[in-house]
């Protein structure tokens, strides 16, 4: 049996597909920077390395490009091969708390949350309608980037304004990375040997998107995005928390209307707005060489997450594990050092060696004297996308 993941967002398309006996992927691609003059087109099998550019006009052709080389590419012989596509939506409101059989009311409802996320659950939308037009009969399972966080307490995810927003527009924070959070959460508890509902884990997912998760006996209790992924910590193109009275600021003095400061905010700030780059990798090249923009641009990236795990340790009351995940927290050995650094306060102690050794899968880095585990754990969010879709489509019973 084997199973399809399409990770659709803003401007990219990225698909796994998965053989479920071993949970081993057969196949692997992306459509990037769709919608501009060239698009880049990758596929990736145990037979080929296929890179090429061409243009792509939207997302629907995107995925009837990505799906229709597994024929031709000859991963599979047909599409009927396929036993379900599980889909990532970003957002599934006060509606969806769990991967969900997709239906026409389905989708209706997905389409109802587009006002929360406009640029990603439209894009899902689409992979979900490219994939009907190609197999119309096909099991599709959305898994929600929010569902995780439903367990998240009303005090926590309400926000002090007048309740009429609440109540009929659905302001409140809703949280995001909620599959890796929750997949890395499991992955570093099997890794300790103990239960995960025994254990206060402080997840943080690093990447050019950035958030913390407060996960308390297996659930999570807080976390830092909110009704939209800007909210948080600061991250590659994104802003994170600011003082809103900024965004009147903005519109009251300079010539930017209501729809450039959010693109502004989304795009063009965070580590990009001051170290003229949202790469870790060319921002640690630029503090070696003493680049003072790129070395504050560190400093508040690094501040911000020690404020949040402050904030979280607080709320947990008892921290057992933290764990680094997503691009910057898997690869920056420099970052989880400086963030680390800060925490020795109460009981963080490093071990440098294992820090800086380069190693896949859930490793350690704490040393032997840490008052609380230290874990770098490699996110997977399409195999837990694929795990969820098994289950929810009633193929089988989850092995793993």
């Amino acid at each position: 049996m084997k199973v399809l993941v399409l990770n659709a967002g803003s401007s990219s398309v990225k698909f796994k597909l998965f053989s479920i006996e071993k949970w081993t992927v057969l196949a692997s691609g992306a459509a990037e920077s769709i919608f501009e003059s060239i698009s880049t087109v990758s596929f990736i099998s145990k037979k080929d390395h296929y890179r090429h550019q061409e243009k792509i006009d939207n997302h629907t052709e995107a995925i009837m490009l990505l799906v229709k080389m597994l024929v031709s590419h000859q991963v599979i012989s047909s599409l009927k091969e396929i036993g379900a596509v599980g889909h990532r939506v970003v957002h599934g409101g006060d509606l969806f708390y769990e991967p969900t059989l997709i239906s026409q009311e389905v989708i209706s409802q997905i389409e109802s949350l587009e006002p929360l996320a406009p640029l990603h659950n439209h894009a899902n939308l689409e992979g979900i309608r490219a994939i009907q037009a190609l197999v119309g009969d096909l099991p599709q399972v959305a898994v929600f980037d929010t569902a995780f966080h439903h367990t998240v307490p009303p005090y926590a995810y309400r926000y002090a304004l007048p309740n009429f927003f609440y109540d009929n527009l659905g302001v409140r924070r809703y949280g995001f990375h909620g599959t890796s959070h929750h997949y890395v959460a499991r992955q570093t508890a099997k890794a300790m040997g103990k239960k995960l509902e025994t254990l206060n884990i402080i997840s943080l997912h690093l990447g050019n998107g950035a958030s913390a998760c407060a996960i308390q006996g297996g659930k999570s209790i807080d976390a830092s995005m909110g009704m939209t992924p800007l909210e948080g910590l600061v991250m590659g193109s994104r802003s994170g928390d600011i003082d809103p009275g900024i965004i009147f600021y903005l519109l009251r003095h300079t010539q930017l209307n209501a729809d450039e400061i959010e693109t502004m905010l989304n795009t063009q700030s965070g580590l990009k707005g001051i170290a003229q780059t949202n790469d870790m990798r060319q921002i640690e090249e630029k503090i070696a060489h003493e680049d003072p923009l790129a070395i504050l641009a560190m400093e508040i990236f690094v501040y911000r997450i020690v404020k949040y795990i402050g904030a979280y340790a607080a709320i947990l009351g008892r921290l057992d594990a933290l764990i680094f995940t997503g691009g910057i927290g898997e690869h920056s050995a420099k970052t989880r050092e400086a963030i680390c650094a800060k925490l020795t306060f109460f009981g963080v102690q490093m071990d440098m060696h294992l820090n800086t050794q380069l190693t896949n899968g859930c490793r350690s880095i704490h040393a032997s004297s840490s008052k609380i585990a230290l874990w770098v754990t490699p996110t997977n969010e399409e195999l837990a996308i694929a795990k969820e879709t098994v289950l929810a489509a009633g193929l089988q019973e989850e092995k793993n």
